[in-house]
C-alpha cells in the first residue's frame, strides 16, 4: 500500500512559486537596508542636520523603490511577451501540423525516462485533453495559466525595497545626534544578518556565509559612505 501524497507534494510547483517570491521580497528588503543606510550614513558623516538626513533618505527610499519597481516591471514584462510569444507559435505549430507535434512530445517524455510505448500513450491523452497546455509545460516550461504578471512584481519589488529603507531611515532622524550613527549602523547590521540568513534558509544554502556576506557587504557600503562624507563635510562642501 502506498503512502497518499502529501499536502506539500501535491503542491510543488505553487511552493517553489511562493518560495521565489519570498526570497525575492527578502532580496528586495536587502537592496533597501544597504543602499538606504548607506545614503543616510553617508550624509550623517556630512551633517548633523535632522533635516538633511531626512530629505537625503526620503528622497533615497523613493528613487529607489521606484527605480526597483519600474526595473522588475520592464524586465517582466519582458518575459511575459516572450512567453506569449512562445504560446502563440507553439498554437501555431499545432494547429498546421498535429502529428509532427505530437512525435515531438513523444520524444520529450521519452527523454524524461518514459518507455517509447508509455511516451506515446501519454502524450496522446495528453494532447487529447488539451494539447497547447501539454506542449507548454513540457516542451516550453511555461503554465499558461499562471504566466508572469508585471505588475505584481513591481508592486511586490516596491514594497520589499520600502519596508527595508524605513529601518535605516528611522533609525538615523529618530534618536539623538549623540548616539544616532552607532544606533543606525548597528540596527542595519542586526538587520542584515536576519535577511542573510532568511535568504539562505529559502535557498537551502548555509546561513553563516550569507550571513557573513550580507553584513561585511553592508558594513562596508557604511563606512565607504562615511568616510566619504566625513572628507566632504571637512572640506565644507
Amino acid at each position: 500500500m502506498t503512502d497518499a501524497p502529501t499536502h506539500d507534494e501535491a503542491h510543488g510547483g505553487g511552493l517553489g512559486t511562493r518560495l521565489n517570491w519570498l526570497r525575492a521580497a527578502v532580496l528586495g528588503a536587502n537592496d533597501g537596508i544597504v543602499s538606504t543606510a548607506g545614503l543616510v550614513v553617508g550624509v550623517a558623516g556630512a551633517t548633523e542636520s535632522q533635516a538633511a538626513l531626512l530629505t537625503a533618505g526620503l528622497a533615497g527610499l523613493l528613487a529607489g523603490s521606484m527605480s526597483m519597481a519600474v526595473g522588475e516591471y520592464v524586465s517582466v514584462s519582458t518575459q511575459r511577451d516572450a512567453e506569449k510569444a512562445a504560446l502563440a507559435q507553439e498554437r501555431r505549430e499545432l494547429r498546421d501540423d498535429p502529428d509532427a507535434e505530437l512525435a515531438e512530445l513523444t520524444g520529450l517524455l521519452s527523454a524524461r525516462g518514459l518507455s517509447p510505448e508509455v511516451a506515446r500513450e501519454a502524450a496522446v491523452q495528453l494532447t487529447e485533453r488539451d494539447a497547447l497546455r501539454a506542449h507548454a509545460r513540457v516542451e516550453l516550461g511555461i503554465d499558461p495559466d499562471a504566466l508572469t504578471n508585471p505588475w505584481h512584481a513591481a508592486t511586490a519589488s516596491f514594497l520589499a525595497f520600502t519596508a527595508g529603507a524605513l529601518l535605516p531611515l528611522l533609525a538615523i532622524v529618530l534618536p539623538p545626534p549623540s548616539t544616532r550613527l552607532w544606533i543606525t549602523v548597528l540596527s542595519v547590521l542586526a538587520a542584515l544578518a536576519l535577511t542573510g540568513w532568511t535568504s539562505a534558509r529559502l535557498g537551502t544554502a548555509p546561513p553563516t556565509r550569507a550571513v557573513l556576506r550580507t553584513v561585511g557587504g553592508g558594513a562596508l557600503a557604511m563606512a565607504v559612505t562615511y568616510g566619504a562624507g566625513s572628507l566632504l563635510g571637512a572640506a565644507g562642501v
